[in-house]
Formats: structure tokens, C-alpha cells, sequence
């Protein structure tokens, strides 16, 4: 029996935060590059990061092909079964067929260029809401929860998405946790995917048969950020932002790490400390709701500033340097690791 290949691929990415990339995804606004050579292996949004934060697999591995009718009555089957467990608890949920799901509200920002995404979005951080991301008003469950009293809300969530649940359906489990914290109440829609995909920690333990091939992966982008070609682009990328009045930058990650801690400044928002179990922490992300609107705007306008010189100063030749220096060096891991790869991929296109 197939399993879900969004579950199997998220906890890929966990495998690899585990392997030490403990940075979150964030918006990059580069959807639209062309294919590494791992991601025939890893999944169309695979990449490796040009800003040093590691790797990143897709949702979907495999391709971004349309879900086949299997996949959408699996989909289906979790709505009912979802439905049917809100009831039992008290609550009204409609099961929505996954055919008229709209799209991600932020899908137009990801299509667009890298350069009309930095002017309009910055890196996607501060200039997003991503706690309101999965409000939908087409949705009917979005309007019979905003139709209860905040109390009732806390409850319906509860029932939902399980005790840690938040408004926007994340689910939050600060720190490393027990050896255990897989078995974490997810409520009725987390009893209903188990019911029809199977259980979490089965699907995990598919993972740990590539824990060497993860770690080889971290490795290697180890030995491409260390290339002197990748180091030298970075030091002319570190001038050009200094003569864009942006100094004091050596890494490139570092610009985009400014505008997340300052909106954690702002916010409230403590991130896990390293070492506290990256692969064990799933948090919600932080609501603008209650955060200075002056002070946003200030931030907002920083960061767009911030990521537009950014691009133009990676455009100059450290883009170009750094995609040479991956494409070569992922050849060459393809080469030595391809039956593992090749296991990899199969194990996710046949689940």
C-alpha cells in the first residue's frame, strides 16, 4: 500500500535537519531555476542553497506532476474520516474534496523572477504573514471556525489538529523532546492520515536505511561552500554589498539571518537553541496580529532594500560561480552514490 509522498519527503528534510541544517525554509522566490543534477534523484524543488543553509528537498518528490486518482482518494478518505472524528467530538467539519483546494495564496510571489521577488517581498520574511497562509475563505471549515467565540476556537483547533495546535493548524512541539514525541496527539486529522497512510513512526523508520546518505549530502555541501572558486565569489559578493551600504557581511546567509532575527526581535518569537533536537521541533510561525505596525513597516522596508542589493550583488558573478562549483560537484556525487540515489527515489515514487 502507497503512503503519502509529502510525509515521506518532509521527513527527509527532518533527516537532514538532524544531519545538522537546522535553518527553516523560507521563501526564496527562485521557483523557477533549472534542475540540479540530484534533483532527478531528490524531487523537483530539491536545491542546494548558494546561501549556505544547506539543502532542501521538495514536498512532492518525484516531480511536480499532478497527484494520481489513487493519491486524491486517499486525500478524500482522510477528509471523511477527518469529518467523521469532528463529529464525534462535537464539531462540525466539512469534508473538501482535494479537487477544489484553492491554490496557495502566495503561489503568484513564488512564480515570480528572483529579482521581482526580492522588490516586492524582500526574502519573504517579514514581508508575509506565513501564520495567516493557510487561511482560505473559500474554505467552509475557515468560516464555521470563524463563526465560534475565541473559546470555542481554542477547542475546535484542539479537536482538529490535537492539544499543540495553533489557529493557522501548525502544530507546536518546542525542544528536542522524548524519544517518543512522534507519538504526539495530532487530533482528528492527524487519526485520519494515520488511519489511511498509516503510522508516523512506520513511515519514519523507511528513513533511517539513508541516514549515510543524508550525512554524505551534508558533506558535500560542506565541500562546496569550502571550494576557493565559492570562497571568492563570496568575498567580491561581501565587497559589493558593503558598496551597496549593506557592510559587515561574510557569509552569505548572514543578510537573510539579520531580517529573521530582527522579526523575532519584534515578534517575541524565540527560536529552538542548537542542540536542542531541530528534527523533533515543529513550531508555528509567528502572527503579526499584536506587533508594532510602524515598527513592521520600518522592517519591512529594510529587508526589501536588504534583498534587492543582495540579488544584484549575486548577480554579478557569485550566482554563477557557486552554480558551477554545485553542478560539478553533484555529478560527481550522483556518480559515486547513484545506487543509493536511485534506491532513494524509488522508495519515494513508490509510496
Amino acid at each position: 500500500m502507497k503512503t503519502s509522498r509529502t510525509a515521506l519527503a518532509v521527513m527527509a528534510v527532518l533527516a537532514l535537519a538532524a544531519c545538522g541544517n537546522d535553518k527553516a525554509p523560507v521563501a526564496s522566490g527562485d521557483q523557477n531555476s533549472d534542475k540540479s543534477p540530484l534533483a532527478e534523484y531528490m524531487g523537483d524543488g530539491f536545491k542546494s542553497s548558494s546561501g549556505g543553509g544547506g539543502f532542501s528537498i521538495a514536498l512532492r518528490a518525484g516531480g511536480a506532476q499532478q497527484p494520481s486518482e489513487e493519491e486524491l482518494a486517499k486525500q478524500r478518505k482522510v477528509e471523511d474520516a477527518t469529518a467523521a472524528c469532528m463529529k464525534t467530538a462535537g464539531f462540525e467539519y466539512v469534508a473538501v474534496p482535494p479537487e477544489q483546494n484553492a491554490k496557495s495564496k502566495f503561489t503568484d510571489a513564488f512564480n515570480l523572477p528572483p529579482d521581482k521577488f526580492a522588490e516586492q517581498y524582500g526574502y519573504g520574511i517579514s514581508t508575509i504573514d506565513w501564520s495567516k497562509a493557510g487561511d482560505d475563505d473559500t474554505n467552509p471549515n475557515t468560516k464555521i471556525r470563524n463563526a465560534l467565540s475565541p473559546a470555542a476556537q481554542k477547542a475546535y483547533d484542539k479537536a482538529l489538529n490535537g492539544p499543540n495546535a495553533t489557529g493557522n493548524g501548525a502544530v507546536v512541539i518546542q525542544g528536542g523532546g522524548p524519544s517518543n514525541s512522534g507519538q504526539q496527539d495530532l487530533g482528528c486529522r492527524g487519526k485520519a492520515v494515520e488511519e489511511v497512510y498509516g503510522k508516523g513512526q512506520d513511515r519514519a523508520a523507511d528513513f533511517k536505511k539513508f541516514d549515510s546518505l543524508f550525512k554524505d549530502l551534508q558533506a558535500l555541501q560542506k565541500r562546496i561552500e569550502s571550494d576557493q572558486k565559492v570562497v571568492d565569489a563570496t568575498s567580491a559578493w561581501s565587497d559589493c554589498m558593503a558598496d551597496a551600504g549593506h557592510s559587515g557581511f561574510t557569509k552569505v546567509d548572514d543578510p537573510r539571518n539579520q531580517v529573521q532575527q530582527k522579526l523575532d526581535a519584534l515578534t517575541g518569537n524565540k527560536p529552538p537553541a542548537k542542540g536542542s533536537g531541530p528534527a523533533k521541533t515543529i513550531t508555528g510561525p509567528p502572527s503579526f496580529d499584536k506587533v508594532d505596525s510602524a515598527k513592521l513597516t520600518e522592517l519591512r522596508k529594510f529587508e526589501i532594500d536588504l534583498a534587492v542589493a543582495d540579488q544584484k550583488c549575486k548577480a554579478k558573478g557569485y550566482d554563477d560561480a557557486y552554480k558551477k562549483v554545485q553542478y560539478d560537484a553533484e555529478k560527481e556525487f550522483v556518480d559515486q552514490h547513484k545506487s543509493e540515489l536511485e534506491a532513494y527515489r524509488d522508495e519515494m515514487a513508490n509510496r
